[in-house]
């Protein structure tokens, strides 16, 4: 159900983010391409991050959602793998952080610590760090909203 009344004919995600507020709707949705277009992450870390950040804001059409890269996509056991970051096997100790930073990130960011910082910076250069955290950013706000106004029930991705 959405709480958006969605004229009959539209899709939902265009109308709500392009036409029913033409002032900030199009550049919050420029902000949502330009993670996937300009990251410089790789594709597991980013995954990771965007994954557990759907899994916390419980959007359905985010957790559906596999970011593709020239045909290349995480395998599927990912998701779950991403559900398990702190004793997966499956990861390596990048994608373990970006889970774990969008998990403070999005549940406790008071409490991400010196510690964490210390091995952040052992891992990702400072620009990937601040990148990460635009990532981490706009998937918490944008994939909240879509949750919140019920749009993750009635958006769909193509071939579904």
């Amino acid at each position: 159900m959405t709480y958006i009344d969605i004229p009959e004919g539209k899709e939902p995600i265009s109308y709500v983010w392009g036409e029913l507020v033409p002032g900030i709707g199009p550049a919050a949705a420029d902000l949502a391409l330009a993670v996937y277009t300009h990251t410089t992450l790789g594709l597991r870390e980013f995954e990771a991050a965007r994954l557990r950040i759907a899994q916390i804001n419980g959007c359905l059409f985010c957790l559906d959602w596999r970011t593709d890269r020239d045909g290349e996509k995480v395998e599927q056991e990912f998701a779950g793998a991403v559900t398990e970051w702190r004793t997966t096997d499956a990861f390596d100790t990048r994608t373990r952080l970006a889970a774990e930073y969008a998990e403070r990130y999005a549940l406790d960011h008071h409490g991400i610590d010196e510690d964490f910082w210390k091995r952040m910076s052992g891992s990702y250069s400072q620009a990937e760090v601040v990148e990460l955290t635009m990532c981490l950013g706009s998937w918490l706000a944008f994939g909240r909203l879509n949750r919140v106004l019920g749009l993750d029930t009635v958006c769909v991705l193509p071939g579904h």
